[in-house]
């Protein structure tokens, strides 16, 4: 395994807040913090696809992603309602990941806007103990 996916994983495993920045439609960038994990080759987050940032992802899925001395760029796409059949694994890891906060009121399983939103890298920067990781 590469260094940089295993520093990725270390550090991205569990609940963390990463800084997703997209593109409107008049090429305004727009800047939140999400909550997401990382796992395999992507960043998973949950999300309600009538969003701004579920419409500027439409349009231009690509992103900028960063966090913890991390930045880079992911191509982002729904992966759909979070009970469909196919998202079960992912979903079961986001809701163990986003335990301490998840039934607050702010996720609605019950609503099929609530999707999975992976940002799959394509390239990025990440610095561990002093080195500089480029991939």
């Amino acid at each position: 395994m590469e260094k940089h996916i295993e520093i990725l994983k270390e550090r991205f495993l569990n609940d963390s807040l990463m800084a997703l920045a997209t593109i409107d439609e008049k090429g305004v960038p727009w800047v939140r913090t999400i909550d997401a994990i990382f796992y395999q080759d992507s960043f998973y987050t949950i999300t309600y696809d009538l969003s701004n940032k579920m419409e500027h992802i439409r349009k231009n899925p690509m992103v900028g992603i960063s966090g913890e001395w991390f930045s880079g760029h992911a191509k982002a796409e729904s992966l759909g309602y979070i009970r469909l059949e196919e998202n079960e694994e992912i979903a079961n890891r986001l809701r163990r990941a986003f335990a301490s906060w998840y039934d607050n009121g702010h996720t609605n399983e019950d609503d099929t806007n609530t999707i999975i939103l992976r940002m799959k890298i394509i390239d990025g920067i990440i610095m561990s103990e002093g080195v500089k990781y480029e991939f």
